[in-house]
């Protein structure tokens, strides 16, 4: 139980259904829409809906999604992948002419075809209770009347407003300017893509004169995408995979997200005892930041469309080879080099129903804005999720035609004893896998509720920094200086998270959201 003389958010209890989104207008839309009649399905999509509008830097209609959803009276998980793919006259040739080592962020060669709509239609066709236009119509009300800036989204505005180019500019800065907290922010264009999409389904933005925007738009950037590969754009069923955890199961989407690494990161840290640890100690931030390099070692050598090498990542024997050269009282030199020998063979949310359907849900633009660039009529924003090709030749996520990339965005389950009992999701991009990790770790190891492991201080190692959010104690950092670690405190957070936890014997829900974004987690 938290201290109640400290700040701090209570965890929020509910009988009849949960949503916890990182924006509360959001959340406020899905339980509306629970206690309307419609099912978790119909919830989860009325609040991804409106995040477009109230967080257009972090996701929107141009971006991706991915899904995983517990039905109601079954604990067999579904998973949806609404990732799209590059046009199919992209070549990654004249990028490598140019001397690029690596796909650019801000051009309209990173620029993928947008899943997200077909995955929202899919859900709601295999899933849903309601109509799509009852679904829809919060977030046409919003976007037509206006929300007002929350205080994160603000900061993040103003932070990101350097990389919009063109139309994005005229579009996402009224009057010139990133909005000021309070501000109201309408998108005209928006809600009438939002009303084709309600009247038509995916015809309504995959084809006509929303498709015709979007290509056009890109065409005169300069991109090869086409009308042709817009409708073929289609989100995939896929089979989830999972992992243990010290009696629990981690459920994850395959490839092409990243949701193998953190079933190889868990796995490492399975062969450590962190429960005896300080959990803000330097002797697990160590342990994680020594683990988590190793499992995106092999996350950018085996993860992309096709990762013929998955079994060989998720093997038991693999996590047991890579936790044996993690040395507790010194950093590795080269992991790359260390782990050649194992491998040389080769904006969440989340909503839970009365009839505990549950839903974890996610999806994005990639960058802060995406690629920075929006079509012309519509205002919708380009992902660019392109940048998540290699371009080394011959990498099993080389940047090609019609092809998926790498993705960071990953939805997540937990379960125990064969039952579903928390769907939840970390925000953060490339963190994502590392805090699924840690979030699971932060409950099962040491004992924490679903809101204390949320709000834990977090850290992270990136390209040979360890970064440290500014809840870690001075004495930890310090420690891990002595260690060989390279620290840096963190100016942002990582990202944000929700999670419902599923009190089947008290028959509640229990949900919590990150204090790190503006969102909430509320019941009714």
């Amino acid at each position: 139980m938290r201290d109640f003389q400290k700040p701090g958010r209570s965890l929020v209890y509910a009988a009849s259904g949960m949503a916890a989104t990182s924006h509360p207008l959001a959340t406020r839309v899905a339980v509306d829409t629970l206690a309307r009649g419609g099912n978790a399905v119909d919830a989860a999509l009325s609040a991804a809906f409106l995040l477009a509008l109230c967080e257009p830097h972090m996701c929107g209609l141009g971006g991706d999604a991915f899904a995983l959803v517990k039905p109601a009276r079954s604990d067999r998980v579904w998973g949806l992948n609404g990732s799209g793919r590059s046009p199919a006259g992209f070549s990654p040739e004249p990028l490598r002419a140019r001397g690029l080592k690596r796909m650019p962020e801000h051009e309209v060669a990173a620029v993928t075809l947008p899943g997200a709509v077909d995955a929202f239609v899919r859900l709601s066709e295999t899933w849903g209770r309601m109509p799509l236009a009852e679904v829809a119509t919060p977030a046409i009300g919003y976007a037509e009347e206006g929300v007002p800036v929350a205080p994160r989204v603000a900061a993040d505005w103003l932070e990101g407003k350097k990389v919009l180019q063109g139309a994005a500019r005229r579009h996402y800065l009224p009057g010139g300017n990133a909005p000021r907290v309070g501000t109201l922010f309408r998108h005209e264009g928006q809600a009438e893509v939002l009303r084709r999409i309600a009247q038509s389904g995916r015809a309504g933005f995959y084809e006509g004169e929303v498709a015709e925007d979007l290509v056009a738009s890109l065409r005169a950037l300069g991109g090869t995408h086409t009308l042709d590969d817009l409708a073929a754009v289609a989100a995939d069923e896929v089979e989830p995979i999972s992992g243990p955890y010290r009696g629990h199961e981690i459920v994850e989407l395959p490839p092409n997200g990243q949701g193998a690494t953190a079933l190889l990161l868990a796995k490492i840290l399975s062969h450590f005892d962190l429960a005896r640890l300080d959990p803000l100690g330097p002797e697990r931030a160590h342990l994680e930041a020594k683990a988590t390099v190793l499992a995106y070692d092999a996350r950018d050598r085996f993860v992309a469309e096709q990762s013929p090498r998955l079994e060989h990542m998720l093997s038991d024997e693999t996590a047991a080879r890579l936790a044996a050269l993690i040395d507790p009282a010194t950093t590795l030199p080269d992991p790359r080099q260390a782990s050649e020998a194992v491998h040389r063979d080769t904006v969440y949310l989340t909503v839970v129903d009365r009839d505990r359907m549950a839903v974890s849900l996610i999806y994005s633009i990639f960058h802060g804005f995406g690629a920075g660039l929006a079509s012309e009529r519509f205002g919708l924003l380009y992902q660019n999720r392109g940048a998540g090709f290699t371009l080394q030749p011959g990498h099993p996520n080389e940047a090609w035609p019609g092809k998926r990339p790498l993705h960071t965005i990953i939805p997540a389950m937990l379960k125990r004893e064969g039952r579903v009992v928390m769907p939840f999701g970390v925000m953060g991009g490339a963190y994502q896998a590392a805090g699924h990790a840690r979030f699971v770790s932060n409950m099962v190891d040491f004992g924490m509720d679903p809101q204390e492991a949320i709000d834990l201080p977090r850290s992270f190692p990136d390209h040979g920094t360890l970064w440290l959010e500014t809840g870690y104690p001075r004495a930890t950092a310090e420690r891990l200086a002595a260690l060989g670690h390279t620290i840096a405190r963190r100016a942002s957070p990582f990202g944000g998270a929700q999670a419902i936890l599923i009190d089947e014997a008290a028959g509640v829900l229990v949900g919590a959201s990150d204090p790190r974004k503006d969102g909430c987690a509320l019941g009714y």
